[in-house]
């Protein structure tokens, strides 16, 4: 489906492959407890491949780099990029063992997980330069953590020469460094990697509900983030840009099952939207849409919504 604007996002997305298992339990477990799972699930996931299906499945041309092992767990990649229409070229293949990850989802929605991100550290500001042409040719760039600094400093960089957005979500969190701030035009955190920033910046924490985030953000901004967009659970997200006055958007109601996806389908939703020329209202509502239905299905790569079921949920929520 063609966007009403016309345009059709083109994103290059430095990602990561994680083979997933995911256990659902009635609790998380105590230390040294086992548990009983009432479901589990084997999945091609890590946050670079879910940014690089939601995104596609709401419409984007989507290209970028995966790095995955020489082992059994890498056979998974290729099979899921091809379900997800996206071009098996993103595949790079390291001497290491496939990024893999381990998480736990309770009755209550609480998680935890753990992730060894394994070849996806492998990837190398070199393996971006050798994609330069489309790296610069493409509307924006998304990046995440599971993968080291120099691929994703270097990539920023050729894109904001070029002129092109830049979105990072610092997840798993661990302290951006200045150069990949100074070429970073759009950062997203969740209230947690947000207090990170603040212990790293000295700004006051936002707190659980974000309200008092405006302190971070203008520490943010002179360090040459242009937005910061921080997401609060069930209760929506809310947008901080230079010079405009913050946007908050309420959560959509949904029966959530399963929360682990609900950050990447945000932030792909939010690209997606801007690069098509959506303004920051509607990109913030349409990115908090894809976000709650995420979590409405058991496991990640299958839940991810496309296009069809945001209009869907946006066309309820008016008519409502």
């Amino acid at each position: 489906m063609m966007p009403e604007t016309g345009r059709v996002a083109n994103l290059f997305i430095l990602g990561s492959f994680v083979a997933a298992c995911t256990a659902q339990v009635e609790r998380l477990p105590e230390p040294g407890e086992t548990l009983a799972a009432t479901a589990f699930a084997l999945e091609a996931g890590g946050k670079g491949l879910n940014l690089a299906v939601a995104a596609r499945r709401l419409g984007a041309h989507v290209d970028g780099l995966i790095a995955i092992g020489d082992d059994d767990l890498s056979a998974l990649a290729e099979p899921a990029l091809r379900r997800a229409d996206l071009p098996v070229s993103m595949l790079r293949r390291r001497r290491a063992p496939t990024g893999a990850g381990v998480g736990f989802i309770a009755q209550s929605g609480e998680t935890c997980l753990a992730v060894h991100s394994g070849a996806n550290f492998a990837l190398t500001g070199e393996d971006v330069a050798a994609s330069a042409e489309l790296v610069a040719e493409a509307d924006a760039v998304l990046a995440q953590f599971e993968i080291p600094d120099a691929p994703i400093v270097e990539a920023f960089a050729i894109a904001r020469a070029a002129g092109r957005l830049t979105f990072l979500n610092p997840s798993p969190f661990r302290p951006p460094s200045a150069a990949m701030l100074a070429d970073t035009s759009i950062l997203i955190v969740n209230v947690v990697e947000a207090a990170g920033l603040a212990r790293m910046v000295g700004a006051p924490p936002p707190g659980d509900r974000a309200e008092s985030a405006e302190p971070l953000a203008e520490a943010l901004f002179e360090r040459g983030v242009r937005a910061l967009v921080v997401t609060i659970g069930s209760r929506g997200a809310r947008a901080f840009r230079r010079g405009e006055e913050p946007l908050t958007q309420s959560a959509f109601p949904v029966a959530a099952i399963d929360t682990l996806g609900a950050g990447d389908a945000f932030a792909a939703g939010l690209a997606v939207a801007l690069c098509e020329g959506r303004a920051w209202e509607d990109a913030l509502t349409r990115a908090v849409a894809g976000g709650a239905l995420a979590t409405t299905r058991f496991g990640v790569f299958d839940a991810l919504p496309g296009r069809d079921q945001v209009e869907r949920l946006l066309e309820r929520r008016a008519t409502a």
